[in-house]
């Protein structure tokens, strides 16, 4: 029950706040929406506003969406119904606007979502202030990857991998993401720069759930570590580059599974987010309501990725329309829609496997 209750408090409020998105540029732009439905599939039960939204709650809750009036199929080609109305009426149409404010009624959703992620984490460090640690090393393990590859105490990182480092968090997260993976380093030793190639060991932690991952590991810890207040000015900056390295991250695991240097089974879906849900729910409210800015980063992330039926897929064939002058055809939208149905559903159905898999539910 409290997986359920976890799940439901996690992906129900995301996906309400990813579609008020939708529904509230449309507003703005003066389009009208016919339905605002959280999940998919039969209607559970609902009531209908006075501008004529029906507002309702369906059978599968795995996501929603806002049907605008005009939108009658998913390619979004006028129809002929659509040609008959009245021009006022037309221009009260998702159809009817023009492209640029379509545009920014799709990518309202996952805007929306990145931006309850950074307030809440511009709100952590508001609250709780931000840790400062220069990127200098303080000790170095004995045997460890950074002894070996000649890494001593006071020694500045000034990069790794190829990019520039600033902090010690950033040393941390870097590494964590190569395991087994050849680093280059450029080190500030009494102002001579150094340049080593190091691997980060592979480290595999657990947490109190069982929960195992994989992680680069390089034997170094920092010279100085300082939590400073911030105003909110400076938690709005935290809680942007917080969402920043979060996406960074989220490619770079793509990235590592397309290529084959990360398992793809470590890929998660439904299943496995309720299942971090109810145990984020049991460790406190904070972790909870992080573990919510993480799923909304993801949330926001995944809908922007360029495949139809996406928000990112919708921009793109906006995209090609401002480039030509005119829409795709609609033969042209539909085959691209029925193809990004059929990745994403493929998609869920291995994420889906993968979560049973992990979770033992057909033997490991």
């Amino acid at each position: 029950m409290i997986t359920l209750v976890g799940f439901a408090l996690v992906l129900g409020p995301l996906v309400f706040i990813h579609e008020l998105g939708h529904y509230l540029a449309g507003r703005l732009f003066g389009v009208r929406a016919d339905t605002f439905s959280i999940g998919f599939g039969k209607e559970l039960f609902g009531w209908t506003d006075r501008r004529g939204t029906r507002w309702k709650l369906s059978a599968l809750p795995l996501g929603g969406y806002v049907q605008f009036a005009g939108d009658s199929n998913p390619a979004g080609q006028p129809s002929a119904d659509w040609l008959a109305l009245p021009a006022d009426e037309r221009a009260r149409t998702l159809q009817g606007r023009p492209l640029w404010q379509r545009a920014m009624i799709v990518l309202a959703g996952p805007v929306t979502n990145l931006l309850v992620a950074v307030l809440i984490l511009a709100g952590f460090a508001w609250a709780y202030g931000t840790l400062v640690s220069p990127p200098v090393v303080g000790l170095v393990q004995p045997g460890s990857v950074a002894e070996k590859a000649g890494v001593r105490a006071g020694d500045r990182i000034v990069s790794l991998g190829g990019g520039a480092i600033d902090s010690f968090l950033a040393i941390r997260m870097t590494v964590s993401q190569h395991p087994g993976e050849r680093l280059d380093m450029v080190l500030d030793r009494g102002g001579q720069r150094l340049a080593v190639v190091v691997t980060p060991a592979v480290k595999v932690e657990s947490d109190r759930f069982g929960n195992h991952q994989s992680i680069g590991f390089l034997g170094v810890g920092p010279a100085t570590v300082e939590r400073r207040p911030v105003g909110p000015v400076g938690a709005l900056a935290e809680g942007l580059g917080e969402t920043r390295d979060i996406i960074a991250m989220t490619v770079t695991g793509i990235e590592q599974i397309v290529t084959g240097r990360r398992d793809a089974r470590e890929l998660g879906g439904p299943i496995k987010i309720a299942k971090y849900s109810g145990e984020q729910l049991v460790s406190g409210w904070q972790s909870f309501v992080g573990f919510i800015a993480l799923i909304s980063i993801n949330l926001g992330f995944i809908n922007l990725l360029p495949i139809p039926v996406l928000d990112g897929g919708h921009l793109v064939l906006f995209a090609i329309e401002a480039v030509r002058r005119k829409p795709v055809s609609q033969r042209g939208q539909e085959l691209a829609f029925g193809t990004g149905l059929a990745l994403v559903v493929a998609l869920m159905l291995f994420v889906t496997f993968n979560d049973a898999g992990s979770l033992k539910l057909f033997g490991g």
